[in-house]
């Protein structure tokens, strides 16, 4: 099971000090969300820093950008990284497609599916310098030399899709390299929906399950006493208020026992009472969807909890506290070696 470290993009200048101690400290790679920075320069700072990382965008906002544009990219960080670059879509919510980013977000399910197959045509496009792609939303069928960025000496990029719901699932399975599990997704919500789901999806195709990387990020509170794990505690109960503040999850809170959690944390956040909205997130909540252990026994509480279904898991928090990051680091070798 591959370990990675989960952060947002940095400043430029930042990123490659950041690369060089993720590789020493000794993660499998790093994962790069979008938020007000995009992830894709900050990958390619990383791939010169610290040329061994595996890195994937974990996830870059799709519809915003043309498929060929993100093909494009793609392409020269797999180029870049001699061949450890994944790229991670997702479709974001509807409020953010729209209304910051100005563009349409009408059937994201299926207007993802088809922009996974747009990219990978131009993937074989690359290679060809033949473009041949005729789907529900993108049409794509003209290339020539001086706009191909031409065959590079690795395979195409691996591309995964973030997917929370049934549908998305088998649509990740059918279409895509891999699955980004939802940072919610405790393991009873990977055993009831992700492993079967995806499995079917990936059956459509003629795969197996084994065909497809299941990518979970995992949020962790860790310390040798109560005292060290408190601050990270608070950390984790506001973030998955945050992440179970959206309605389309609300679903995985009430199949783990805790129905009605997204209604009380929305109602807190219309107030605008973000301190309300993490005394929501009880600790019986954290003790389902969190891995808390001390830092000796933090190695087997993952394995035990996802080494059966994740590929990779994505520490989520490990930078929450710069000054823990390498005992992070010697825990994701322990897993690795395993």
């Amino acid at each position: 099971m591959h370990v990675d470290v989960m952060t947002t993009p940095q400043p430029l200048q930042d990123i490659g000090g950041l690369a060089r101690r993720t590789h020493d400290a000794g993660f499998s790679g790093m994962l790069f969300t979008e938020t007000g920075r995009t992830p894709y320069m900050n990958a390619a700072l990383a791939a010169q820093a610290a040329p061994d990382l595996e890195l994937s965008t974990g996830v870059a906002v799709a519809f915003p950008r043309s498929p060929f544009i993100t093909a494009a990219t793609a392409w020269e960080l797999q180029e870049a990284t001699g061949g450890k670059f994944r790229l991670g879509l997702g479709t974001q919510v509807r409020t953010h497609v729209v209304r910051r980013y100005g563009v349409d977000f009408e059937h994201p399910g299926p207007r993802l599916r088809d922009y996974v197959l747009a990219v990978k045509a131009c993937f074989a496009a690359f290679r060809t310098n033949t473009l041949d792609h005729h789907g529900e939303f993108y049409n794509l069928d003209f290339i020539t030399p001086q706009w191909s960025a031409g065959p590079i000496d690795a395979p195409d990029p691996k591309v995964d899709v973030a997917a929370v719901n049934p549908w998305m699932l088998r649509m990740a399975g059918e279409v895509a390299d891999g699955v980004h599990v939802h940072p919610l997704g405790e393991p009873g919500y990977i055993a009831r929906h992700v492993v079967p789901n995806v499995a079917a999806g990936a059956a459509k195709s003629g795969r197996s399950l084994d065909d497809i990387a299941v990518i979970v990020p995992v949020m962790t509170i860790v310390g040798d006493t109560d005292e060290e794990r408190q601050r990270e505690r608070e950390l984790v109960r506001a973030s998955m208020s945050f992440y179970g503040s959206t309605p389309n999850y609300a679903f995985i809170w009430d199949e783990a026992g805790f129905e009605g959690t997204t209604a009380r944390i929305r109602e807190k956040q219309k107030a605008g009472d973000f301190k309300a909205m993490a005394g929501q997130i009880t600790d019986e909540h954290i003790a389902t969807f969190v891995t808390e252990s001390t830092w000796d026994g933090l190695a087997d509480a993952l394995i035990d909890r996802y080494g059966d279904t994740a590929t990779r898991i994505v520490l989520y928090n490990a930078l929450s506290d710069p000054d823990r990051f390498e005992r992070y680091g010697e825990v994701a070798q322990r897993i690795r070696t395993r």
